[in-house]
């Protein structure tokens, strides 16, 4: 049988080492991101404190939080110290993070500008690894009320129905539409595709006497509005 590899609870650090204490003390903004993490593991291993391990993981990601909370259950266990239950724990507690901010956004209703659409979106399709197209239903105080996923798709592409967007808005009394999808490159240049595809909405809403408002193509950090840019 295989020895079983000791590790350094945090229960057995002193005391000024321990986040758990350290958060009851000083509260949770004293922590730094390695501690935080390392309240979700508990323990570390043989060589390595749970802080150390931490540090090591999320340097991996350059510190940054968004790239941690997108590594999978596999990519967390290649670290040494990173069992099943402990990437588990850490997958979870950032995905409550992301979903915590579209919770959040998802308060700011009324659309003032194309920062305000982004600010909605980019926590519901900044980060994510393939194309979503979304559709935002506007009343004609500019609220919020109605947001739809039309299609889904690859890392490049995806594809829309334009008769069943019109529908939609008929059905929920839309007097106005704004696009949005995400570039998982990162680019924010439009492709023929989205400059296609908005003309082809722009004209069936005007049809209907509904505007189109704009198409935000949104990204991790950044967007491009077709509004902004003067091709609505």
């Amino acid at each position: 049988m295989a020895e079983k590899t000791p590790s350094f609870p945090i229960k057995d650090w002193s005391e000024d080492d321990r986040p758990r204490e350290k958060l009851l003390q000083k509260g949770k903004e004293a922590l730094s991101d390695a501690e935080l993490v390392a309240i979700l593991i508990g323990s570390g291993s043989r060589n390595e404190s749970a802080v150390d391990l931490c540090k090591r993981i999320l340097a991996s990601t350059g510190n940054n939080l968004n790239a941690l909370g997108k590594m999978s259950v596999k990519q967390l266990t290649a670290f040494k110290g990173i069992g099943e239950a402990k990437a588990i724990s850490i997958v979870a507690a950032l995905e409550l993070g992301r979903r915590r901010r579209q919770e959040n956004a998802l308060e700011r209703k009324k659309i003032a500008s194309s920062k305000s659409v982004f600010e909605l979106m980019q926590p519901i399709i900044g980060e994510l690894s393939h194309e979503e197209f979304w559709v935002l239903f506007l009343n004609n105080g500019n609220q919020v009320i109605a947001k739809n996923q039309m299609s889904k798709g690859g890392m490049t592409d995806t594809l829309v129905d334009v008769r069943l967007v019109m529908k939609m808005a008929l059905e929920v009394g839309a007097i106005a539409l704004i696009l949005a999808h995400n570039h998982p490159s990162g680019a924010l240049k439009p492709s023929d595709a989205d400059i296609l595809l908005t003309k082809k909405l722009k004209i069936a809403a005007n049809s209907m006497d509904i505007r189109l408002l704009d198409h935000l193509i949104v990204t991790e950090n950044a967007y491009f509005s077709f509004a902004d840019e003067g091709m609505i």
